[in-house]
């Protein structure tokens, strides 16, 4: 009962990491309030966790959805905890001259300015409570450029996650709410499979420990900085890699 009376939103939470999060949590005791694009996969994941659970719709890229899911979150459980801005999307894998401009703008809809939309729109709630714990998900991409694919796009909105948590860090300490950013190398989801194959392709060779992860073993340092076991942890940046970027 590691979040034992705490409410967090996690965003993008159909599948995958999101859906991974959500149960982790649930089973640590947390409220939790899972949103996504996907109603039916969203549904069915809140119907399988029970009574701890509520699904949402949600356009992470839309500031007035942002407000709905803020105000929902308020009305059923009176308070916002912890916030983890999950929802991404790798997007056009192409060299920079290829990138069109849609695709660029996309990703960086999703991965980049709804974080900073989310960040806003739970902040007000956190700083009346005088507490909360932010998590940004973004990658090893937001760490180093030459993570496997090339994408101007995916790279930009990663790093920018990065900065975006450091700033927020450092605006509301002073409020008791602790920003932190996760940057998780190759995970068995629906995501990295489109991408690479089952297996993760040639991914394998690039890691120390010859292995593509689990999406609970990076559900695991999301739930600690979720928690109170990281109250002075705020600022940072997270990697869960497996070593990929030690050298």
């Amino acid at each position: 009962m590691r979040l034992n009376g705490k409410v967090a939103i996690i965003t993008g939470a159909g599948r995958g990491m999101g859906a991974s999060h959500a149960r982790i949590f649930a089973r640590e005791g947390a409220k939790v309030v899972l949103t996504d694009l996907n109603a039916e996969s969203g549904s069915a994941l809140a119907k399988e966790i029970g009574t701890a659970a509520t699904f949402l719709s949600h356009d992470v890229t839309n500031v007035s959805s942002w407000k709905k899911i803020v105000a929902a979150t308020l009305d059923l459980h009176g308070t916002v905890d912890v916030l983890v801005n999950n929802a991404g999307i790798l997007g056009p894998v192409a060299a920079t001259v290829e990138l069109e401009d849609e695709g660029y703008d996309l990703v960086c809809a999703v991965n980049q300015h709804s974080v900073f939309y989310g960040m806003r729109a739970v902040l007000p709630a956190m700083i009346e409570a005088g507490k909360g714990s932010i998590v940004n998900i973004s990658s090893i991409a937001g760490m180093a450029a030459n993570y496997g694919f090339p994408s101007l796009a995916y790279v930009a909105s990663k790093f920018a996650v990065r900065g975006m948590t450091k700033a927020a860090a450092m605006e509301y300490g002073k409020h008791n709410i602790r920003v932190n950013s996760v940057h998780p190398g190759f995970i068995q989801t629906p995501m990295m499979v489109e991408a690479t194959d089952e297996g993760g392709g040639d991914a394998l060779a690039q890691i120390p420990l010859g292995r593509i992860a689990d999406p609970v073993e990076v559900s695991n340092l999301v739930l600690f900085l979720a928690s109170d076991e990281s109250s002075y942890i705020t600022g940072a940046e997270h990697l869960v890699d497996a070593g990929m970027l030690a050298h």
